[in-house]
């Protein structure tokens, strides 16, 4: 599997292939990692993984070495071939074009033809440091959702979360249950979150208890989940700390908390109401996703949510986002 972002995000990218898509993840040098039982159908949606391919092997960071693998591998496809190389953050000291003419020469050579445009098959070679694995593309991540900005959205409001960001959180709340899972945001403010669950495949239930939030994400929602047979999303207004659902009524929940503010917010105090929405949280489904400007690992364990894992991602300036990876104990 390939990575996509920095380094600071191969933690969550590891942790969000392994919850989504695949199992026995291991991470063998940097931007790329291995498993077992991938979920190709799964891949396109990832947010941190640029694809998965099924391992020829794995070898020393050199072309020579790539090449001998190569060939002596056996290859049980035929059709065309296109061989793309990749040198991961410039760790490894080799050529990317050099790696792409001599390995597609040992094809040439074993009968495929070259199409660099519309290949049957795609030999990825990468390398990273001293390792280099070579494989047959199978998934490939779907890079339209990286391009879209809150911004597009027809309603927006300052500080809304990057679609990139949004689907890993989604992915590491419901991964397992994806896509026949249902994710509740009861903080759903502009509705990112949950816009990313529907396109992932999830039905998805929000809660604003701002009237105003609440009909922008409806708007939002039914902009990007528009096919009227199948409308699996629902936006309501209610308190996060009491939110009208009975028990078990989600897989996962999800929902970035106010920032900064230690003023009352919709009649609770900042510490309150985080701390009613993750009982909340643990109320309604097995699984969570808390994001904050602050670590509230406390307050979910009193919860009733033990902490799986717990990220530290910088925005920019002083902003530092604490992702909180919660199951209920």
């Amino acid at each position: 599997m390939e990575f996509a972002g920095a380094a600071d995000d191969e933690s969550l990218a590891a942790l969000e292939a392994e919850r989504a898509a695949a199992s026995a993840l291991t991470r063998v040098a940097p931007g790329l990692a291995t498993a077992r039982g991938i979920r190709a159908d799964r891949v396109p949606t990832l947010a941190y993984t640029r694809r998965a391919s099924e391992l020829v092997g794995r070898t020393e960071a050199a072309v020579s070495n790539a090449v001998a693998l190569l060939t002596a591998a056996s290859i049980d496809r035929a059709g065309t071939v296109a061989v793309r190389a990749r040198n991961v953050r410039s760790t490894a000291d080799v050529s990317t074009a050099e790696a792409e003419r001599e390995l597609g020469s040992v094809l040439v050579e074993r009968g495929f033809a070259v199409d660099l445009d519309d290949p049957d098959h795609e030999l990825r070679v990468c390398f990273s440091e001293d390792v280099c694995l070579v494989g047959w593309t199978v998934a490939e991540r779907d890079a339209s959702f990286g391009s879209r900005a809150p911004t597009d959205r027809p309603f927006f409001q300052p500080g809304s979360m990057a679609p990139m960001d949004a689907r890993a959180y989604v992915n590491l709340a419901a991964g397992p249950s994806l896509p026949d899972a249902t994710v509740l945001d009861p903080m759903c403010g502009t509705g990112g979150l949950l816009v990313e669950a529907g396109l992932a495949g999830a039905r998805a239930l929000g809660s604003d208890a701002q009237w105003k939030m609440a009909r922008g994400a409806t708007e939002n929602l039914a902009h990007y989940l528009s096919d009227p047979d199948d409308a699996r999303w629902d936006v309501v207004r209610g308190d996060a700390t009491e939110l009208p659902f009975v028990e078990d009524a989600a897989d996962a929940v999800v929902f970035d908390a106010p920032y900064g503010r230690q003023s009352k917010i919709a009649g609770h105090r900042l510490s309150d109401l985080v701390g009613g929405a993750l009982a909340e949280a643990s109320r309604l489904a097995p699984s969570c996703v808390l994001v904050a400007d602050r670590s509230w690992e406390a307050e979910a364990r009193e919860a009733g949510l033990a902490v799986e894992a717990r990220f530290e991602r910088r925005v920019h300036g002083s902003l530092v986002r604490h992702v909180h990876v919660l199951r209920r104990e």
